[in-house]
């Protein structure tokens, strides 16, 4: 999608659809400019018939109307924005996802967007144009013959920026505007891995899909299959993929600033759960439970599409990703309940249930991790049903018990505009993971399962300040919904990237990007491809 800005009133400008987003009460007798600018040439019929129609701008609320020739528009379109007093940018972002629907449907290639007058109109552009990309979504890549023409429909190519009040274009909004492309265009990379059926995408296809991505990026990617894992006695890890055909793959992709001084700082390490199909092993899931079990990789699409954008903003210090890629498949060799598994970190682990197989993988791959002597690490799983149960489809569970690191997690959440809520990591819980025979057990029991999840992982984590996002609920959306289509979201991508351009801020202002300290050995070996 090209973007562009236009100086003067948007009702003016070329456009096949004008977009007018609108606060409640906003269509009463002291109008914005853009819909006065649209309304006066109209003789007041494009208030009067929204009003008739019964928009007054609440959230969700939309009202087309064609122009019959008297605006440069052929058709315009109302959005509501609700309240102005409960205004954040991600109410915009959602709005300009449904204005990107309703372009699709009205097959319109340029459309004109004008900025609602806000006080930070640098975050209104940046959820404005990613709202429209990622509005704009769709993945059809499987669509029959039958489905071409709706596939070759004409689609929203172009998108003018109208600023408000006549406010002139600096060089923070068009740096605004690239960001926010960058960063949708990743997330919509990561749908299509979430989305793709799990013949396509198993753990080869996702470490192809890495290592291409890292040499687009400059990037550093090793790969490693099942002889590394086994050389790094990630015992749990094998575990898990012995009951596949598909070979596991140990993925490390590595961005590193040219700079000798801030290359040595301690890497920002983002891990990712990628369990490429999860069947529930011998612990089988119901069918309909295993539908969607090719979205269990969601967290490690996530940490890639982060890592494209990461490699294009250069933060002063390393950051890491670290991957363990299998399917967990119900056969012959398949690890079962009442088996003991030796982890990478010496832990042993007596498995209860097959299905709570992505604490494992993870378990290893963060001891991993670790070893590369992280000034934080960042876990994001599709890890529990539980958590979903707590707080439903769209908010992500956060938890970890250093309380900055989770704080600062949460306030780039908050300004990227994906919902996060801290749930507790609780010594309470502990009695649930304790075995007879092993040094813990895989699963507890049913209460408190998202917290028993974190506290199973906390155990591989050691003093590393760490954040675990369970993002079993908003990695898939169950229907359309603002900029949301149905199936894989990309959640984790907009935070991730805000928390490196955060951490990056407070680096550079303090100055601590120049005083390097040189980095601690590291016990663990790299995997090799």
């Amino acid at each position: 999608m090209n973007f562009s800005f236009i100086s003067g009133e948007a009702s003016r400008a070329n456009g096949e659809l004008l977009v007018i987003p609108l606060f409640e009460g906003e269509l009463g007798d002291k109008p914005p400019a853009s819909l006065a600018g649209a309304d006066a040439p109209l003789d007041g019929k494009l208030a009067a018939a929204a009003t008739q129609e019964g928009f007054k701008g609440k959230s969700d609320q939309s009202f087309v109307m064609h122009t019959l020739g008297k605006l440069e528009a052929e058709r315009i379109l109302l959005l509501g924005l609700g309240s102005r007093a409960r205004f954040t940018p991600e109410v915009l972002r959602l709005a300009a996802g449904r204005a990107a629907k309703t372009a699709q449907r009205l097959k319109v290639r340029t459309a004109v967007f004008a900025v609602p007058a806000v006080d930070d109109l640098v975050s209104a552009l940046r959820a404005t144009v990613e709202g429209l990309e990622l509005g704009a979504y769709r993945f059809e890549r499987y669509k029959s013959s039958a489905a071409k023409e709706d596939k070759n429909a004409p689609k929203l190519t172009t998108v003018r920026l109208a600023l408000p009040g006549g406010a002139d274009k600096t060089k923070e909004h068009d740096q605004a505007v690239a960001l926010a492309q960058r960063v949708a265009e990743a997330t919509n990379w990561a749908r299509d891995l979430v989305n793709e059926p799990p013949n396509v995408v198993n753990p080869e296809r996702l470490a192809q899909a890495a290592q291409e991505m890292g040499r687009a990026g400059g990037l550093k990617v090793t790969v490693g299959n099942r002889k590394e894992i086994e050389r790094l006695k990630m015992g749990m890890f094998l575990g898990v993929a012995q009951g596949s055909v598909n070979e596991p793959k140990l993925i490390h992709v590595e961005y590193t600033p040219k700079n000798a001084k801030q290359a040595k700082l301690p890497p920002v390490a983002l891990v990712g759960k990628a369990i490429t199909f999860d069947s529930g092993g011998l612990s089988l899931k119901p069918t309909d439970s295993m539908v969607e079990m090719k979205t269990d990789m969601a967290g490690s699409a996530a940490v890639l599409g982060a890592m494209k954008v990461i490699a294009a903003l250069k933060p002063p210090f390393p950051v890491h990703a670290f991957i363990g890629a299998c399917e967990n498949m119900p056969s012959g060799t398949s690890y079962r309940p009442s088996d003991v598994l030796v982890s990478r970190s010496g832990k042993t682990v007596e498995i209860t249930n097959t299905d709570a197989e992505g604490r494992l993988v993870l378990g290893d791959v963060i001891t991993w991790a670790n070893e590369h002597k992280p000034a934080v690490i960042i876990d994001l799983a599709t890890l529990t049903g539980a958590c979903v149960v707590a707080l439903g489809n769209y908010i992500v569970g956060a938890f970890g018990d250093h309380d900055a690191t989770v704080n600062d997690v949460l306030e780039s959440a908050r300004t990227a505009g994906e919902e996060m809520w801290r749930l507790p990591v609780t010594e309470l819980q502990k009695d649930a993971l304790r075995s007879e025979i092993a040094d813990m057990k895989n699963s507890g029991e049913r209460w408190g399962g998202a917290i028993n999840a974190a506290l199973f992982l906390k155990e591989f984590v050691g003093e590393t300040p760490w954040v675990h996002l369970d993002i079993a609920g908003p990695s898939v959306s169950p229907k359309e919904r603002g900029y949301l289509g149905k199936g894989g979201t990309g959640v984790g991508v907009r935070t991730l990237v805000e928390y490196v351009r955060r951490r990056a801020s407070q680096l550079e202002s303090s100055g601590a990007a120049e005083e390097a300290p040189a980095p601690k050995p590291s016990r663990g070996g790299r995997a090799k491809g």
